[in-house]
């Protein structure tokens, strides 16, 4: 009797569960389509940025400027209730600037701190390989222990809290190329592409028309919060840890997947602190898919994302015009789930 007690709440807690990620999943297309009404394309863009949001977790994006990448956040910020703030990085550019800065008070003969635009939550750090190490690295600091140290006080990031980061990989002026480890601090990474030509007529046509267009609010904080609780709920099959861990065996031991030919190519592999993001972001993009266990498919998915911007390659596979992606998806080839 007791064992059937159990059973029938276990079953009434996953038909709880199911209708509530059915819930997420419909609400998470609401907000895509009040991002579309200002933003025509970028598709790709939007739901990466959604999965990072519910996933905890920042964003590169990259490729040259007037894609719109500014635009999106803004408007996914507006649909979400969220700070945004848009920190254009400079040479120029002091930490201080980002972080906090003293202004002396001639009321109280002292200085008092103003906390600087990184107090938000949805950063957008533009043409971050503009600015200085000591700029990026007061930044990338935030990301990983989501809070400020000035002075002898200590500033807790109110959550959510999302870097999202563009860089122009075409300029070599004044730039200043992220160093490997810290590539680590974002999430995924995402090349932002050019819209198609049908795309890009709709954009002029809603550059060149009067119409105003207003964002609705679709989430509110709290509501952001409790789907990202739903996206650790949801469930991880053995095999699916199994098929995870030997995609980066793959990357280290290539000779035992047969893919000798990219051992050369590699110079440090993914270590396994980072494969969490691969199943962090496969998590978000099952919950919206409208599933409540993840698949082969949302690994394969978000792998070239999560990864590839971890590998570190030889001057070889530079040489040779090979790149990270190419050697991820060949891994993703020769490893089966089991």
């Amino acid at each position: 009797m007791e064992k059937e007690i159990k059973e029938n709440k276990e079953i009434k807690n996953n038909n709880k569960f199911e209708a509530e990620v059915k819930e997420a999943s419909d609400k998470i297309v609401e907000l895509k389509n009040e991002v579309h009404k200002k933003i025509v394309w970028q598709d790709f863009l939007i739901e990466s940025l959604v999965i990072a949001i519910l996933s905890e977790g920042h964003v590169l994006l990259e490729w040259v400027p007037w894609l719109a990448k500014t635009l999106t956040v803004d408007t996914l910020s507006k649909a979400l209730e969220l700070w945004f703030n848009r920190i254009q990085f400079t040479p120029d550019l002091l930490p201080s600037d980002l972080i906090w800065t003293e202004i002396y008070n001639q009321k109280t003969w002292e200085f008092d701190i103003k906390k600087g635009p990184i107090f938000n939550n949805f950063i957008l750090a533009d043409e971050i390989n503009r600015a200085p190490s000591k700029v990026q690295s007061a930044l990338l600091e935030a990301m990983a222990e989501g809070h400020i140290t000035i002075a002898k006080n200590t500033f807790e990031l109110e959550k959510p809290f999302i870097v999202l980061a563009t860089q122009n990989p075409v300029e070599q002026v004044w730039t200043y190329k992220l160093p490997e480890a810290w590539l680590d601090r974002f999430m995924l990474k995402v090349d932002v592409d050019y819209p198609t030509k049908q795309e890009e007529k709709e954009v002029y046509k809603k550059i060149t028309s009067d119409e105003k267009v207003k964002i609705n609010k679709i989430f509110t904080k709290k509501d952001i919060f409790k789907l990202q609780k739903l996206v650790k709920d949801i469930y991880v099959s053995e095999n699916i840890y199994d098929y995870v861990s030997d995609i980066i065996d793959a990357s280290r031991n290539p000779k035992d997947y047969d893919l000798s030919w990219i051992e050369k190519y590699i110079d440090f592999w993914i270590s396994p602190r980072w494969w969490i993001s691969l199943i962090n972001a496969a998590k978000a993009n099952a919950l919206i898919e409208n599933r409540t266990f993840i698949i082969p498919e949302d690994i394969k998915k978000m792998a070239k994302m999560a990864l590839a911007h971890r590998l570190v390659l030889s001057y070889e596979a530079v040489a040779m015009d090979i790149t990270s992606s190419q050697i991820i998806d060949n891994i993703l080839q020769n490893v089966k789930v089991k």
